[in-house]
């Protein structure tokens, strides 16, 4: 098995493989040209990421600047899903983000990693595990996701969290690490914040 297919079977690899390289350096070429438009080139923007990710549903935005090692190459998004300044999709590997979740500003969606041996490090291995984000979930800012997490559909991760294991659907969940602070429950379903009813 050659280095690029070891890329997505969350095997040792080495990223630095020519073949690998010329593949990233084209995709990097196309962000650059994403991040470069103009706040009014909407269309342009849709007409690019189509082209840039993997998979990428109907009424997807996606704020500029967007960071991505392989330019959204293994990004699959369904279709609504928001995503503010400053997005990092570390996509060496598969990152799968469901129907209407919205990401904050500062958001980080690493699937790569790195050998905790020294000397593996030092030979430049690494490894990757896909990410899997479900459906009308809510990333808070500055939010990170780990490799190999999964995150049930309608959850909501805190500003700031660092979630290193997967979190169930339908919880508010918080923290470094982050962990389940509650259900989604009643409570939700008359107030939006604090104490501020809902009255549309």
């Amino acid at each position: 098995m050659n280095m690029k297919d070891r890329m997505h079977t969350g095997e040792l690899y080495l990223p630095g493989d020519e073949s690998i390289m010329k593949e990233q350096a084209g995709c990097l070429e196309r962000l650059y040209d994403f991040n470069s438009t103009r706040p009014g080139e909407t269309a342009r923007r849709e007409a690019m990421l189509k082209e840039m990710f993997s998979e990428i549903g109907e009424g997807c935005y996606i704020e500029p600047p967007f960071y991505s090692n392989f330019g959204g190459k293994h990004v699959h998004f369904g279709k609504g899903v928001y995503a503010n300044f400053h997005l990092t999709c570390v996509d060496d590997t598969h990152i799968y983000v469901g129907d209407y979740t919205m990401i904050g500003p500062n958001v980080t969606i690493a699937t790569a990693g790195h050998p905790i041996l020294p000397r593996l490090r030092e030979q430049g291995y690494q490894y990757n595990m896909p990410v899997r984000i479900g459906k009308n979930c809510w990333l808070g800012a500055g939010a990170v996701i780990l490799p190999g997490v999964t995150i049930g559909d309608n959850t909501v991760i805190g500003a700031g969290s660092i979630v290193t294991k997967d979190i169930p659907a339908n919880v508010v969940a918080a923290g470094n690490p982050c962990r389940v602070l509650r259900e989604i429950g009643e409570r939700d379903e008359r107030y939006y914040f604090r104490d501020r009813e809902i009255d549309i």
